[in-house]
Order: structure tokens, then C-alpha cells, then sequence
């Protein structure tokens, strides 16, 4: 499973990076393709670098001393050792919507976070098994991907909307050729979404995954993930709030109605579900 997973992300990553390149090309030939690499480049980079720094700011999480939460500590401590990988920094987010994420380039500059609402409504098991997910997420280095993959799509949207106003990136001398530009403009962005979408599904399958193996406990799992979605059903996030930002790194979906269902970055809470209690069961799918 690991390795379908790995292979696939890699293939998704390919298309973006492909797609950030065929449409650099189609508005500017060869300089187009330079111009889209060096803005990816530059994105990935800094997206590498920064990536917890933004969403814990976005998130407005505030770091927790071992004095202010003893069995988070406790917990994420235990969880690190059994995985022989360092202690992440601890954050809690202050809304009440469960929910929880990880972020951060690699093991040793990595943070989780949980809010305010998902501690309140878990057994301790529960808990135990979200900070597996979200753990299993940094040792998978899931993060880094998601956050290329946000860069990637990021760039699309960007070259697609700088194609209306700047002439020079048309595809002949006579300008920009119209039937291109609304191409780009609609399918571009939705293709780079769609790929972005895959991507992170396939992390959120593998994470459920290792976690429940680090923890030992698939159905704690389980059973934490139908809570979080009935919290969400409750308390769904709007579109402008810190977490509509950062649904992507969400253990759940922190958006509910219209397209969120269609164009969201995690599976079906009932699939995951579902694939914990056949891992419980001893069913390899």
C-alpha cells in the first residue's frame, strides 16, 4: 500500500510540475517555460522553509508548555519514542470545530496542533490515535508534499490570470490567442486542483494507515474520525476562516455544502473508516 501510494503522489507531483511548464510554454515559448521554473522553484523553496510558520500563524495556534498540557506531552512523547523520531513542538489552535494537523519540512522542524474542540470530545484513545495520524504524517513527510503540491497549484492559478493582462506571454507576435487564454484560464486551475485533490487523498489513506500501526489501535481511529466529522457537521468552517486556509492539512475536511464535498483534499470519512476496520480485522486491501 505504501508503495502504491508513494508512486502515485510521485506521478501527481510529475503532472503539476508538467502542467506549470506546458502552460509557461504555450504564453511564452521557451521563456515562459524559464520563467514558470524559476516561480516554482522560488514558491517551493520558500513554501519548504516556511510551511509550519504559516499555518500555525493562519491558525493562530499558540505553543503549550508540558506544565499546561501533561497528557498531550505525555502522549506525543510516548508515540515519537515508538517510532524512534524526534518530539514535534506542540500547539493548540483556539476553536472549538474538531479538529487537528501537522506541519513542518521534516521530523526535527515539525509541529502539531489540535484544537480546542477535538480535546474536549475524545477518549484519550481517540486522542491517541489523531496524534498517531498527525504524526505519521511528519514521518512521512507528507507535509513537504502537500505543500509542493499547494505551490504548484498556486503557480497555475497565478500564470493563468497574469496571461489576460500581459500580451507578451501570447503564443505568436500577434498577441495572445484568445481560445488558449480561456483554456487556461478555466482548465488550468481546475486540473492543478483536481491533482492537488488526489494528492492529498492518497496521503490521508497511507497516513490512517501508519498511524493505526504506530498506535495499535485502528478503531480508536475509527471512532475518532466519526466524532470529528459529526463535530464538523456541526460547527462546518466558512470559506474566509483560518480553517477553510488550511483544509488541506486537516485530519478532517473542515468545510461541509456545495463543492467542498466534490473538491475535497481528504476521502470520505466512511471509506476511512471503513479501511481501519478491515486493518482491525486483519483484511489487507
Amino acid at each position: 500500500m505504501r508503495h502504491r501510494n508513494g508512486l502515485k503522489t510521485a506521478v501527481l507531483l510529475g503532472a503539476l510540475t508538467a502542467l506549470v511548464i506546458a502552460i509557461g510554454y504555450a504564453f511564452g515559448g521557451s521563456t515562459g517555460v524559464v520563467i514558470a521554473g524559476v516561480i516554482a522553484v522560488g514558491i517551493n523553496v520558500y513554501a519548504y522553509f516556511n510551511s509550519d510558520k504559516i499555518a500555525l500563524r493562519s491558525m493562530r495556534a499558540r505553543p503549550v508548555s508540558e506544565a499546561q498540557a501533561p497528557q498531550l506531552y505525555a502522549t506525543v512523547r510516548e508515540l515519537s519514542q515508538r517510532a524512534g523520531e524526534p518530539m514535534p513542538r506542540l500547539y493548540v489552535a483556539p476553536t472549538m470545530q474538531p479538529n487537528a494537523f501537522a506541519t513542518g519540512r521534516n521530523p526535527e522542524h515539525a509541529a502539531v496542533a489540535v484544537t480546542e474542540g477535538i480535546v474536549k470530545i475524545l477518549t484519550p484513545a481517540e486522542l491517541r490515535a489523531v496524534l498517531g495520524h498527525e504524526l505519521s504524517h511528519v514521518y512521512n513527510r507528507d507535509i513537504l508534499i502537500s505543500s509542493v503540491a499547494g505551490a504548484l497549484a498556486g503557480i497555475i492559478t497565478t500564470l493563468a490570470n497574469i496571461a489576460w493582462f500581459i500580451p507578451i506571454f501570447g503564443g505568436d507576435r500577434n498577441g495572445p490567442n484568445p481560445l488558449v487564454l480561456i483554456l487556461t484560464m478555466l482548465l488550468g486551475p481546475l486540473a492543478a486542483g483536481l491533482i492537488r485533490m488526489a494528492v492529498s487523498r492518497s496521503r490521508e489513506y497511507e497516513a490512517d494507515a501508519s498511524g493505526a500501526r504506530l498506535t495499535g489501535d485502528p478503531l480508536a481511529l475509527a471512532s475518532a474520525l466519526q466524532k470529528i466529522s459529526a463535530g464538523v457537521d456541526r460547527m462546518p468552517a466558512r470559506g474566509d476562516s483560518p480553517l477553510a486556509s488550511e483544509a488541506h492539512l486537516m485530519i478532517e475536511s473542515p468545510l461541509r455544502g456545495g463543492f467542498a464535498g466534490l473538491f475535497s483534499t481528504h476521502p470520505p470519512t466512511e471509506q476511512r473508516v471503513a479501511r481501519l476496520r478491515d486493518m482491525a480485522r486483519g483484511v489487507v486491501r
